[in-house]
């Protein structure tokens, strides 16, 4: 990197300090020295290099911040590494990643969490916060080391991809988490309810001859969770939210005080159950994909708040995987490299304005997770997505970055891409 970096003319949005103007840049050393509006001209000491990016007519924010991702490794390093997904995420304009612990072995012990964070360090292209499974194996059964993992590094704790079914762990999870002040990022599935289904129960899964998953399924279990919640006092958020019924659940919950954050994901704002049509295995989920009354119910979610944040829950896998039948393909979409384009949707469409929607994507899960990220204060190390609003493209996944090509956006032509990412010292400039 130059010893100095000027970004000069671009249109500031940072939730965090309340900014939202055309403005100034300056980067020395790695780190942001002055952030200032047209008005005022930014003064830089001499330097052996300055190099100037002229972003007029472009957005500057934070660097996203994704608190809900999948990088395989270790364990699947056949679907992707540390490396792969993370060089991915930069692409997508993303600088911090929060992993999930369903790798092999899990990651429920501070070895696994030390190893993760070595890779980082020596091969990631963006941070990487680990995040600690809730339970042993994942098997629901025994309490993990949090406690360990936590001073290990781990910045919130979970079992994805398998519900807690045990109220009594979910408790004492929740009873650590105000020990240790981290979330506990609960997957709301009642496996009584959805055992053995692979898409939306309703009209189209008759049609198709496919097991269907209720709403229910999701909706009994994020009730129970925010009841425990409310009991215990424990810092809950509900991951990948995906029906009518948990959105309102959650908006009654944080009326009466109760401390509940929640995440939604691009696909379940932007397409439905129909995108399963023709047995696209590319659209399968977990939880699945639901109707557009669910969303419309989760896009006034994010209008109003009761959704904070917004997450990819990037789950790639190998082609091989998902070009079996329906019922056998793993649920899970590659969402490093559109999710961003997929979320300016909702600043083209209105729902969100575009300092509403940047929050939701850098400061939001930051204050969250308790990490420095989605900021562009001065002093903090320059983690920096330019975007170009008015730039189309079309998605092409065999071009991705990710070793996961499961997409249902494949061949969808998008408006509004990171055309720049500043990161860990390094510019990548994704314009040509």
């Amino acid at each position: 990197m130059p010893d100095a970096i000027l970004i000069k003319n671009g249109h500031i949005v940072d939730p965090s300090q309340g900014i939202d103007e055309v403005g100034d840049i300056l980067i020395e050393d790695g780190k942001i020295t002055e952030v200032r509006s047209q008005k005022s001209e930014v003064r830089h000491k001499e330097k052996e290099s300055l190099r100037t990016i002229d972003a007029a007519g472009l957005y500057i924010f934070p660097g996203l911040v994704d608190m809900h991702v999948h990088l395989r490794e270790p364990g699947f390093e056949y679907k992707e590494t540390i490396k792969t997904g993370t060089m991915a995420a930069v692409k997508g304009g993303i600088t911090s990643v929060c992993c999930m612990p369903n790798t092999n072995p899990v990651n429920d012990n501070k070895t696994v969490t030390e190893f993760i964070l070595r890779k980082t360090y020596a091969e990631g292209s963006c941070y990487v916060y680990p995040i600690g499974a809730i339970t042993k194996g994942q098997k629901g059964e025994e309490l993990a080391e949090m406690t360990m993992m936590h001073e290990a590094g781990c910045v919130a704790f979970s079992d994805d991809g398998r519900p807690v079914t045990s109220s009594l762990i979910m408790r004492r999870a929740l009873e650590y988490s105000r020990v240790l002040n981290v979330p506990i990022i609960s997957h709301c599935e009642d496996m009584s309810l959805s055992e053995g289904g692979v898409m939306n129960e309703g009209r189209l899964s008759a049609q198709m001859g496919l097991r269907g998953i209720p709403y229910a399924s999701e909706d009994a279990m994020v009730a129970r969770d925010i009841i425990l919640s409310e009991l215990t006092g424990g810092r809950l958020h509900i991951a990948h939210v995906s029906t009518e019924g948990s959105v309102r659940l959650l908006r009654q919950a944080k009326e009466r005080g109760v401390k509940v954050t929640a995440e939604t994901c691009p696909h379940y704002f932007t397409i439905t159950e129909d995108a399963v049509k023709g047995y696209n295995t590319n659209a399968k989920v977990n939880p699945p994909l639901r109707t557009q009354r669910d969303v419309d119910a989760i896009k006034e979610g994010l209008r109003d708040g009761t959704i904070d944040v917004i997450a990819t829950d990037h789950a790639p896998h190998h082609r091989d995987e998902k070009l079996q039948e329906f019922d056998k393909s793993p649920s899970g979409i590659s969402g490093f490299e559109t999710a961003l384009s997929l979320c300016l949707r909702l600043v083209h469409e209105g729902v969100l304005t575009m300092s509403q929607l940047v929050e939701k994507i850098t400061f939001a899960p930051a204050k969250i997770l308790g990490i420095n990220a989605g900021t562009l204060k001065v002093d903090n190390y320059a983690d920096i997505t330019i975007v170009d609003m008015n730039r189309e493209f079309k998605v092409e996944s065999e071009n991705f970055l990710s070793k996961g090509k499961n997409t249902p956006f494949d061949g969808w032509t998008l408006k509004g891409m990171p055309v720049i990412t500043i990161c860990k010292g390094k510019i990548y400039d994704w314009r040509s």
